[in-house]
């Protein structure tokens, strides 16, 4: 399947802004699944400079600066992805997660890739509450991907899908103790379940193609980004679970990158000089173009 991917980003300064610098991760990276077939970058004002190379994750990032007078900045980036299909058939491992928990801390110099998504970040460092809610879903003897897949579950039927609730600074205690959130948040929350447990978890961002109900036409520019999260199995590499949408990620999935959390990944971030506020607006088309 062939997708066609607009995500546009647009900032309204309440002022003039002399001088901006920004990183974009806004481009989908070749994975086993998909083959970023084009990507390219449109930016208004025209930036006077523009480079990109690839990030300690292995992610295209794009840095530029805009170095004249503007209100508004526009930032658009244009993609062709072609899910490689087939390539999701993969066979389940039966490994303990237990087993693997000592294959990926007592194999001397192995999994080195691996082992530097086990160290907790800010966002994702568990505490106590972590810790047992985890355990419910790793018991004693259960296969590695069962124990995930259990956890993808609970935390979709235990956790509400609130946008507005939370910011992307929003501690996990809050979450948990209000049990609402949005896909970042959720995705976080496993990594933080997967960590407690002592396994390695990575943090993904990207899309999700959504169809429009029967006999409606589909809006431009009503999608959004997503993010889920990534667990490590021996003897099936890193395979991800959305515990928003309580699914493993197929096809309809377009993978722009990932790191330990959001912050290793933000679409678009940078400073600006000046003191103003601004307003920000985030427009995303993700359409399929063929199969």
């Amino acid at each position: 399947m062939l997708y066609n991917i607009i995500h546009t980003t647009t900032y309204n300064y309440h002022e003039m802004v002399s001088l901006c610098h920004n990183i974009a991760v806004l481009s989908p990276r070749d994975t086993d699944t998909q083959t970023c077939k084009s990507s390219s970058i449109i930016i208004a004002p025209l930036p006077e400079v523009l480079d990109t190379h690839i990030d300690f994750f292995g992610n295209k990032t794009i840095y530029f600066v805009v170095e004249q007078e503007h209100d508004t900045l526009s930032v658009t980036v244009n993609s062709m992805v072609e899910k490689k299909t087939g390539s999701f058939n993969i066979p389940v491992s039966d490994i303990t997660w237990e087993a693997a928990k000592e294959l990926l801390q007592n194999a001397p110099g192995e999994y080195i890739t691996e082992k530097q998504f086990s160290s907790a970040t800010p966002m994702t460092a568990p505490f106590d509450a972590i810790t047992a809610y985890a355990q419910r879903s790793f018991t004693p003897g259960l296969s590695l991907f069962d124990a995930v897949h259990d956890l993808m579950q609970r935390i979709y039927n235990d956790f509400d899908f609130t946008p507005g609730f939370t910011t992307i600074s929003t501690p996990l205690s809050i979450v948990l103790k209000e049990q609402k959130g949005v896909c970042q948040d959720f995705a976080h929350f496993g990594i933080a379940c997967m960590h407690a447990m002592g396994l390695p978890a990575k943090y993904v961002s990207g899309y999700i193609e959504t169809i429009a109900p029967e006999g409606k036409e589909k809006l431009t520019g009503v999608d959004a980004s997503h993010a889920w999260f990534s667990a490590f199995i021996p003897g099936m590499g890193w395979v991800d679970f959305d515990p928003t949408n309580n699914k493993i990620p197929d096809e309809q999935y377009i993978t722009v990158g990932w790191g330990r959390d959001y912050f290793d990944i933000v679409p678009l971030k940078g400073v600006i000089m000046s003191s103003s506020a601004h307003d920000m607006k985030v427009a995303v088309d993700v359409r399929r173009v063929s199969e």
